[in-house]
């Protein structure tokens, strides 16, 4: 899925967010606000991951969240 439908679907996609990634706090997910960059940081701030961690894990997030 590109990221700007994520973005664009992002209050009803947010609760997936916080089920795989359950570190994330409800006022983290009004700051990412669909913001893949913002995601990105805050995943390598809570879970201590690579960049390329991160986009791993956001690839393989969008892909199976596709329509």
């Amino acid at each position: 899925m590109n990221w700007d439908i994520i973005e664009g679907k992002w209050e009803q996609v947010k609760g997936s967010v916080k089920e795989k990634w359950g570190d994330l706090t409800d006022d983290d997910l009004t700051q990412i606000a669909g913001k893949k960059d913002k995601l990105a940081g805050k995943l390598q701030e809570k879970y201590g991951w690579t960049k390329e961690e991160v986009e791993r894990n956001l690839d393989d997030f969008a892909r199976r969240h596709e329509p």
